[in-house]
């Protein structure tokens, strides 16, 4: 599993969005940890879950820490 730090770079949610892609295009799961850190609201929010759910349905992945606020995510792609 690969651990990625949510905080680096701009520290948003196109660090979510790319590591979901990459995920389900490699099979490779990975944890992102410090969501948003930087952020005046940090974690999750709805528009973030709106991608791990799309990723989860189109590449049948488990998404743990899936929910509104976490501050760490883990997603691990279908066989």
């Amino acid at each position: 599993m690969i651990t990625i730090d949510g905080s680096e770079g701009e520290g948003g949610g196109q660090i979510l969005r790319t590591s979901l892609t990459l995920s389900l295009a490699t099979g490779q799961a990975f944890r992102l940890d410090r969501i948003r850190a930087g952020r005046q609201k940090p974690g999750l929010l709805r528009q973030h879950l709106t991608a791990v759910e799309a990723a989860r349905s189109i590449g049948n992945a488990e998404a743990i820490g899936a929910t509104l606020d976490p501050r760490r995510l883990n997603s691990v792609p279908a066989k």
